[in-house]
């Protein structure tokens, strides 16, 4: 059951995060895209967007921007819709394996908001609601690893 976003307030003062967003089914990932960027902004921390083709794409450019070691968080959102092969969820596997990888590798936190879904209606609820918007989360996540990784 999905459950509410609520608002936290996380200070990101001096926080400089970079937003990974796939441009396939832009209409959910432009829409979580926009929810991550004004969570981040509204806790004062700074964005880089870099937009890439789709969800597979995304680790190459989080594995090089983690190893700039310039941001305390990198958030990567994107949306892959299943169909009739198997190929979605490989896809998703790949991604997912190379995305813990990443943040392990260059300890930098990598937020993975690239969710595999089994249709549009699912993607609607996840990404496009009022309520609940998984890149409101992302960012409050990345807003809070990031404030830990300064404590450790």
């Amino acid at each position: 059951m999905l459950q509410k976003v609520h608002a936290k307030k996380i200070s990101a003062r001096g926080g400089n995060f970079a937003i990974v967003a796939s441009k396939y089914n832009s209409r959910f990932v432009d829409a979580m895209l926009r929810a991550a960027k004004k969570e981040i902004l509204r806790a004062g921390g700074k964005i880089e967007i870099v937009r890439v083709p789709g969800a597979y794409e995304i680790p190459v450019v989080a594995a090089k921007l983690a190893r700039a070691q310039k941001f305390s968080a990198i958030l990567c959102l994107g949306v892959i819709l299943r169909g009739a092969t198997t190929h979605a969820q490989h896809i998703g596997e790949a991604v997912s394996n190379a995305l813990v990888q990443i943040q392990i590798q260059h300890e930098v936190p990598v937020i993975h908001e690239v969710l595999l879904l089994e249709n549009v209606r699912q993607a609607e609820e996840r990404c496009l609601s009022r309520t609940h918007n998984r890149g409101t989360e992302a960012a409050q996540t990345a807003l809070e690893m990031a404030r830990l990784m300064t404590t450790l």
